[in-house]
């Protein structure tokens, strides 16, 4: 493989048993996925791997030349969790194999209950790379931080002094609850564009991909996030999605730098207890991304990669694991405190609108009989 080639690159993740509760995962999971996907590169199916965590999931990254949606790599990971649920049981881990929504592999991981980001790209001289893997929320947790990166001048500053930058990049955006999606140009349609993702439960940022004129194809992406939504698939609340995202940097793309500073900001984002609480985003590393506190707050951890021309994850670099972030931490303890502090009540606690597929309908049934209408 060379420069020019095509490369895919896959994280997919599920929550396939909690050690204890909802904390993190055990060992002995990782330990399982790392055999299955060993023997993967062993037959070459898959070119490398690296097997990580962020609280409760499980991450399987791994590079090959299958490209995305390749039922031969789904099955694949499908089985790496399948092998670590077995394990999650015989351990009594909770909630083993929750994501795991179907008995069996049938062609595609997607709608079976994991989360996935995928893209295939073509490899530039150099291809430096974040994973980005987030515990205790939802897909639109991702919003705030790639619209910064890609479209925010105060954070991105290459949007502005690089001319590899300067004609803006568009956003795939997915209405998650119609099934329908459109793509945006920025900065020209840049109010369109934070008319639809501030309403983050609903439409979600999936891709971006650069314009016209950019070295990088316009058809190739630069930032890809998973956007399955686990109640659309089991009709309940079973645990919160729990989304990853793929984001390319440097060469006319956000600098590292720029692809990290959004989470300077620990914006708040809907998922913590239960799935159903707001709180503050806080960037650790990932040693750190075991969320207790009221199971929380929400974590996010960055994983930082090169790609090496043969395809080879060269990495990872913890990258939140630097103490400037430290105040970003801090400050997502305060935020944690003050919502805390109001119990069960809005807007800590979720509107009801995104209270359905809860828990709370059960209790509100158990209601029903006893309310009177009001003369």
């Amino acid at each position: 493989m060379a420069v020019g080639e095509k490369i895919t690159l896959s994280v997919i993740k599920a929550d396939i048993g909690g050690w204890p509760g909802h904390s993190r995962v055990h060992p002995q999971l990782v330990e399982t996925a790392e055999e299955v996907l060993s023997k993967a590169v062993e037959d070459g199916t898959i070119i490398d791997f690296y097997v990580a965590t962020c609280g409760d999931d499980l991450q399987l990254i791994m590079t090959h030349r299958k490209g995305v949606d390749s039922s031969e790599i789904h099955g694949l990971a499908w089985k790496a969790f399948e092998e670590a649920t077995k394990v999650a049981k015989e351990l009594g881990l909770y909630g083993a194999g929750q994501d795991l929504l179907k008995d069996a592999f049938s062609g595609n991981i997607r709608g079976m209950g994991p989360g996935i980001a995928e893209m295939e790209i073509t490899l530039r001289k150099s291809e430096p790379v974040v994973t980005f893997h987030m515990d205790k929320t939802e897909p639109g947790a991702f919003n705030l931080p790639i619209f910064r990166m890609f479209a925010d001048p105060f954070n991105t500053a290459g949007l502005v002094i690089d001319p590899n930058m300067h004609m803006g990049f568009r956003f795939e955006v997915w209405d998650i609850k119609e099934h329908k999606r459109v793509i945006l140009n920025t900065p020209e349609e840049v109010y369109d564009l934070l008319a639809l993702i501030g309403a983050k439960s609903r439409y979600v940022i999936k891709r971006v991909f650069p314009k016209e004129g950019h070295k990088i194809a316009k058809d190739e992406p630069v930032a890809v996030v998973s956007t399955e939504k686990l109640f659309e698939i089991a009709g309940e609340y079973i645990g919160k999605d729990d989304p990853v995202a793929i984001v390319r940097a440097q060469s006319g793309l956000p600098a590292l730098g720029e692809v990290l500073e959004p989470f300077a900001f620990p914006h708040l984002v809907s998922g913590w207890m239960r799935g159903s609480h707001n709180g503050p985003v806080m960037p650790v590393a990932m040693h750190q991304a075991n969320p207790t506190r009221f199971d929380g707050p929400p974590r996010v951890v960055a994983l930082g990669w090169q790609i090496s021309p043969e395809g080879k994850l060269v990495g990872p670099v913890d990258l939140f694991d630097d103490p400037a972030f430290d105040g970003a931490r801090q400050k997502a303890v305060e935020i944690a405190e003050y919502m805390r502090r109001h119990g069960p009540f809005e807007p800590h606690r979720l509107p009801m609108e995104d209270m359905e597929y809860t828990t709370l309908p059960g209790v509100l049934k158990r209601l029903e009989e006893r309310f009177e209408k009001i003369e």
